[in-house]
């Protein structure tokens, strides 16, 4: 569709690769099992890469287990220095190829915990993204976070996380802030997304849980401009009937793509597709399709 790019998360089902195979903790010292699940995401990265040419994907978010344990303080070595010449290959492949990369570090990566320790291991983890996309040279790559819990005192919350990052600048120059299904709407995120000059995602299934007192087409009115001239990105995502609100179906449902279509109203954007079917999660558009 004009204006619309897509994309999906991490592991790409029709060739069977991923970029999240990973090792126990306990196994990180053994070098030899460490680099050969490091280099099956890299090779699986670059196949990826193409197939998403192949394919017109041309948004791919990276899992957060390329490297894995990269920010865990046992990590064995320097891994910038062992792997930053493959990943600057990969980049330049991607950008070849027209493939905008990302990375959403998981919901235990908390930067507003009350806890140093915590607030201490989620910067560690969003530094390791964020070098991973300067690394591959990703000028429009972008570093995905929640604001996280609420601990009883939102406005304590978030000066917590604000004091945490706003001198962060590697993170910074890829963080993107994104909505959630239960404790922070689109507008919550916003406010903080604007005191830290920084992009603001809206997922559309969290939006529709957490609506706030924004319809999605003003979420989208307010959120769209914060890219400052970027290609905005967007989640789409469908819920699964048979479990928890805000757990992902296999397939996007046709009425939450269209009510997406409708709200942006014309206006280009890059499309997350998250759900369990990946890459074959929009299967209504193909030709045949069901």
């Amino acid at each position: 569709m004009l204006g619309l790019r897509f994309g999906y998360p991490c592991q790409n089902l029709t060739i069977n690769a991923s970029t999240n195979h990973t090792l126990r903790l306990a196994s990180l010292q053994d070098n030899e099992k460490l680099s050969h699940v490091i280099m099956q995401n890299f090779y699986d990265l670059e196949r990826m890469l193409y197939w998403n040419h192949a394919n017109e994907w041309f948004l791919l978010r990276i899992g957060q287990h390329l490297i894995p344990f990269a920010s865990h303080p046992d990590f064995p070595y320097d891994w910038v220095r062992e792997h930053g010449a493959e990943l600057q290959r990969l980049g330049e492949l991607a950008k070849r190829l027209g493939i905008r990369l990302s990375m959403h570090p998981s919901q235990v990566v908390n930067p507003a915990s009350p806890s140093p320790e915590v607030v201490e291991r989620s910067l560690a983890e969003l530094r390791y993204g964020a070098t991973v996309l300067r690394l591959l040279n990703a000028e429009d790559g972008v570093l995905v976070l929640h604001l996280g819990g609420i601990y009883g005192d939102r406005n304590a919350t978030v000066n917590r996380f604000i004091s945490a990052l706003k001198e962060e600048k590697e993170i910074l120059r890829f963080l993107a802030l994104e909505n959630d299904e239960r404790l922070w709407t689109a507008e919550d995120v916003l406010r903080v997304a604007e005191q830290l000059d920084v992009p603001v995602i809206v997922d559309t299934l969290h939006h529709t849980l957490n609506p706030g007192e924004w319809s999605l087409r003003k979420a989208l009115d307010e959120a769209i401009p914060t890219w400052k001239g970027r290609r905005p990105e967007v989640h789409l995502s469908s819920q699964d009937p048979t479990k928890r609100p805000g757990a992902h179906a296999f397939y996007i449902h046709p009425d939450d793509f269209y009510k997406l279509i409708d709200a942006l109203d014309g206006r280009s954007a890059d499309v997350m597709v998250e759900a369990k079917g990946k890459e074959q999660a929009l299967i209504f558009l193909r030709p045949g399709g069901q």
